[in-house]
């Protein structure tokens, strides 16, 4: 019985640290990256020649989540793109806002996923500056669709032009870019803004009607709802009671957001560039996010 016990418990041990870990294909040869718990987050390819990174993330599911299983595509992906370019990787899960301040502040190096950034958009928290004075974007990598929910039911109110909009009570994550021209307009408030502090809040202000539209990508508000704490009936409340604008605002491609108060962000940033054309030219990148979408299943 006791050698029973033992075994299950190294078999347990096993896949746990198994699940921690990441790998990718370089040139037809699996590259595993060891991965372990460390300080609030993870740690990967600790001994990396190019020295740690921090990198500060959120729970974005599909995209990403600390409690998927295989922490999603987007984490994976990250992990192996920096790994395969010699760095320690020091992974962290933050409220969005504070993986935000973190990175602008540069007491983290690379903040992700990110939406496009306009070169206009103030930072919240370096004074007198905007975002792109004081972060620099990577090339793009595969992202999703950005649309308006609505209260099931109810009339469009989007007719594919902004415009049509203004002064209308919409709910926004705080912190979180959309698109560039919906975001000068909230800047500039043209909209009567709501804010919530996740995903998961901003469907419950549509559904309880102090919005009367939100905004964000319709599959990652509806994972939210899925794989919440909220009781089944309350999940069937909110999914039964939201649905998406007819119109689609756009497509959102992802980026990595590098802290340029960090010396060696230029080389750090040629890296990961570099890194996005090999993955995509060998199609790894399809490979990740295809995979990291169905291991849990």
């Amino acid at each position: 019985m006791r050698w029973l016990i033992f075994v299950c418990s190294v078999f347990m041990s096993f896949q746990l640290q198994a699940a921690i870990n990441v790998g990718y294909f370089k040139n037809s040869t699996y590259q595993l990256v060891q991965g372990e718990k460390y300080q609030t987050g993870y740690l990967y390819n600790a001994a990396g020649p190019k020295g740690q990174l921090h990198v500060v993330t959120l729970d974005w599911p599909p995209y990403i989540g600390n409690s998927l299983c295989n922490k999603g595509w987007v984490f994976q992906f990250a992990v192996s793109l920096l790994a395969e370019q010699g760095y320690s990787v020091f992974i962290e899960f933050l409220p969005w806002a504070r993986a935000v301040r973190a990175t602008e502040l540069g007491k983290a190096d690379i903040l992700m996923p990110e939406y496009y950034i306009e070169d206009s958009a103030p930072s919240d928290y370096v004074k007198d500056k905007t975002r792109r004075e004081v972060l620099a974007l990577s090339n793009a990598f595969s992202g999703g669709e950005i649309a308006f929910l609505k209260r099931k039911g109810e009339a469009d109110r989007y007719n594919g032009n902004l415009n049509s909009l203004k002064g209308e009570k919409i709910g926004v994550v705080r912190g979180y870019q959309n698109t560039p021209k919906f975001d000068a307009m909230m800047d500039n408030n043209e909209f009567a803004i709501v804010e919530a502090v996740d995903d998961l809040q901003l469907v419950k202000l549509l559904v309880g009607g102090r919005v009367n539209l939100i905004i964000g990508d319709p599959k990652v508000l509806r994972f939210t709802v899925n794989y919440s704490d909220l009781s089944k009936p309350e999940k069937v409340t909110l999914l039964r009671n939201i649905e998406n604008e007819s119109l689609p605002i756009k497509y959102n491609h992802l980026y990595f957001a590098l802290s340029k108060n960090k010396p060696k962000w230029r080389n750090v940033l040629s890296d990961i560039n570099r890194a996005l054309y090999m993955f995509e030219n060998s199609e790894e990148t399809n490979r990740i996010i295809e995979m990291g979408s169905s291991e849990c299943y």
